[in-house]
């Protein structure tokens, strides 16, 4: 099986990606909520390439949006697909006096405290 981590990065990468999640959960059967409600079972043949099927029977894409600023992130949250994204794939890099860190816009996560540069 085949499994591909999208990378959205920048205002226009995450609006370009926000974009592509909207399509292709719509090929798919999936509702904004992550809820399959398709009518094929082709649409579930090779879902797993995208998304992990996490409790519930909900799909959540697999992917990592990064931008400069949290205020893109706040639009793709927004978004007709915002809740789709588990909320610590979202991160923003803030540049220091002493450098550059990874964060996450609201929280902290295991993923962002050890992706320091």
């Amino acid at each position: 099986m085949r499994e591909i981590v999208h990378l959205q990065a920048g205002q226009c990468g995450n609006q370009i990606g926000a974009k592509f999640w909207e399509v292709i959960s719509d090929e798919h059967g999936i509702d904004p909520t992550g809820t399959y409600h398709g009518d094929s079972d082709l649409q579930l043949d090779r879902i797993n390439v995208y998304y992990n099927e996490a409790s519930g029977g909900k799909y959540v894409p697999r992917a990592i949006l990064v931008d400069l600023e949290p205020g893109t992130m706040d639009s793709v949250r927004s978004g007709p697909f915002g809740q789709i994204f588990r909320p610590d794939n979202f991160v923003f890099v803030e540049r220091e006096i002493t450098g550059r860190r990874a964060t996450t816009q609201r929280e902290l996560s295991w993923w962002t405290l050890s992706w320091m540069w």
